[in-house]
């Protein structure tokens, strides 16, 4: 009986998991790269607002970079959109493309 509480208590956990993740993927964010740092593996955009991280209004921020080789696609001036999660570190940019 045990077992069987213990797999559905499992099952149960990995399905909310599933869930809260679907949830949190946020629709990118249009903005501009003021700052690149590519030794702190950050980024500063000015960006409108981010409603999936709490941002009602339009901003500048530093930003970690998920992955330090997105810093080389980018100049600064260049529009972008991009995917950010907030973590206890701060904000982190998961992905960044160049807009047109």
């Amino acid at each position: 009986m045990n077992r069987i509480i213990r797999k559905a208590t499992v099952v149960a956990f990995a399905a909310a998991l599933s869930a809260s993740a679907a949830l949190a993927q946020s629709p990118s964010i249009d903005g501009e790269v003021k700052k690149i740092d590519e030794g702190a593996g950050k980024i500063t955009l000015k960006h409108g607002p981010a409603k999936s991280l709490g941002m009602e209004e339009p901003m500048t921020m530093v930003y970690r970079v998920k992955d330090p080789a997105m810093l080389k696609q980018v100049k600064v001036g260049d529009k972008v959109k991009f995917d950010a999660e907030s973590a206890e570190a701060g904000y982190t940019v998961t992905k960044m493309e160049k807009r047109k």
